[in-house]
């Protein structure tokens, strides 16, 4: 075991006394990455992940729930100036439980827990209203801190009174809300919207004109209604209307002439005239059932017919005005006596019709007018001519037929002429001097120089081991060659030559091992000779 331990030792001593001074380097620095690479992952291995367990606290409820977790023997810490407390990530659902279970944290406000908690005890009406009131508010304020982008939020209510009789006109309550907004963040319009209508729901008699809305930045947050426009509210819209079909059309071309000619090789500008009037009109329409033959639906059928036949008195007297002093100044004939036929037929039905009513809501959005303008690189950038006049024609027509798609067909002349299209079409060929220079650069998670310190110490890492297995191998080739020589050049000491007293003494060797009691006969018998 010993002669072992010095074998390795004197390979060891060698082995580093052979090495020069920049291998030496090369090998400790190895050395310590390795131990420094093994040290960091066992850390980050070890290492628990802390998340939030509550945010937003007080300082007070902080300290609480920081005392409760280590009477409980669990590692947390205190972060975002004492308003958050982190915990192991595989804690925070059971805990969460547990802490609810025994109330904490606690909120200096009230809610409406309150009038179960002290249902036992009495309080006056205007006690009671206060408290009311006060948990509302309460209420009110953890509804809107759940909506996303809201951290803290302060409600005040204006409740009315009730009147005393019944008559009494009834008022409408008032809402203020401060926010807490989180930094960067920016509601949309629906959030605002549905954020109204949580206060105007959640508080009786209490409209959206009533509710008022700002952040802790003084940004007020108004409600925009559809038929109330105010301060310039119509303009912009249309603007924003405006530009937004603008933009649609100029990107559509843009992708598609970016991809016939390049992307850095095409310009394209866009200007839209928008018609911003809004129509309701009725229809009453009565059409026939059958339109080819006018006809409509029969739903009742009469017919009459009346015959007579015989002799009669023929009419007789002077006829009567209504007045008696004005006489017709006429009188009827005495007519002769005779037989007469008189025969009527009536064929009364009663038709169906369709009786249409339409109540039509024209959009307001509709296209008066477009034009399009395109300015092209050619493929030589100072030579016009370079692009093919038959390629002008085809960026031509593409932009012809979304001009003749996208006005509205009321706009448009009964003939639309290719004449008329190309008036609302310009195409410019022409070099492009000083083009936008765009950022390629990507952005990685991890940095650049932490990419270069990796590969690096990897480099350094692999010819560390490299150069330890090229010196063992070189050692061990030198210890071969070595024993070899040593084997081949230096004869055996235990060789000896051949006589007749070696043989003599194999002899009695052999003799002794194979029959010790002739062998003994024989000394015996040389000793009594001598």
């Amino acid at each position: 075991m010993n002669e072992t331990i010095a074998n390795l030792k004197n390979r060891i001593t060698g082995f580093w006394g052979s090495r020069t001074k920049k291998q030496r380097t090369v090998l400790i620095s190895s050395v310590i990455l390795v131990l420094v690479l093994i040290t960091a992952a066992a850390l980050f291995s070890t290492r628990k992940n802390m998340v939030p367990l509550y945010s937003n606290l007080a300082p007070s409820e902080t300290g609480t729930i920081k005392q409760n977790l280590d009477g409980r023997g669990i590692s947390s810490e205190i972060a975002d100036d004492g308003k958050t407390i982190l915990v192991p990530e595989e804690n925070v659902d059971s805990l969460k439980v547990e802490l609810a279970a025994e109330g904490i944290p606690e909120s200096g406000s009230i809610d409406y827990s309150f009038f179960s908690e002290n249902a036992g005890f009495g309080m006056t009406d205007n006690e009671f209203q206060v408290v009311k009131l006060d948990s509302m508010q309460t209420e009110l304020a953890n509804l809107i801190k759940g909506i996303d982008g809201a951290e803290e939020a302060k409600v005040m209510l204006s409740l009315p009174e009730k009147g005393i009789f019944v008559s009494d006109s009834k008022e409408e309550a008032s809402a203020s809300i401060v926010l807490k907004t989180r930094p960067g963040y920016q509601f949309q319009e629906s959030q605002i919207k549905s954020l109204y209508h949580l206060v105007s729901k959640s508080v009786p008699n209490l409209p959206t004109d009533n509710i008022v809305i700002m952040n802790q930045n003084f940004e007020y947050f108004d409600l925009k209604n559809e038929n109330n426009f105010q301060n310039g509210t119509i303009f912009t819209a249309q603007h924003e209307m405006k530009k937004e079909v603008e933009r649609d059309i100029q990107r559509q071309v843009q992708n598609m002439l970016g991809t016939l000619m390049g992307r850095d090789k095409v310009v394209v500008s866009v200007t839209a005239d928008i018609d911003f009037t809004q129509e309701n009109r009725e229809e009453n329409l009565v059409e026939p059932v059958d339109k080819e033959n006018m006809k409509g639906i029969a739903l009742s059928a009469q017919k009459i017919t009346e015959t007579f036949t015989g002799t009669g008195n023929p009419a007789e007297g002077t006829p009567q005005s209504e007045d008696p002093s004005d006489s017709l100044g006429t009188q009827y004939l005495e007519g002769t006596n005779g037989n007469g036929d008189y025969e009527k037929i009536e064929d009364t039905i009663n038709y169906e019709v369709n009786r249409i009513k339409k109540e039509i809501v024209e959009s307001p959005y509709k296209v008066r007018d477009l034009g399009i303008q395109v300015m092209v690189e050619p493929p030589k950038k100072n030579d016009t001519n370079s692009l093919p006049q038959e390629r002008i024609d085809d960026i031509t027509k593409v932009l012809g037929t979304i001009v003749r798609t996208s006005i509205d067909k009321d706009y448009l002349p009964e003939t639309v002429t290719e004449e008329d299209i190309d008036n609302k079409i310009a195409v410019s060929v022409q070099p492009f001097n000083g083009k936008m220079a765009f950022d390629s650069e990507t952005k990685t998670a991890i940095p650049l120089w932490a990419f270069i310190a990796g590969g690096v110490l990897l480099l350094a890492l692999a010819a560390a081991i490299f150069l330890f297995l090229r010196s063992r191998r070189k050692d061990e080739e030198e210890e071969y060659i070595v024993e070899e020589e040593i084997e081949f050049n230096i004869p055996d000491v235990t060789e000896e030559t051949e006589t007749e007293a070696t043989a003599r003494r194999k002899q009695l060797e052999k003799l002794a091992k194979e029959k010790p009691e002739e062998f003994a006969k024989l000394l015996r018998t040389w000793i009594t000779e001598e």
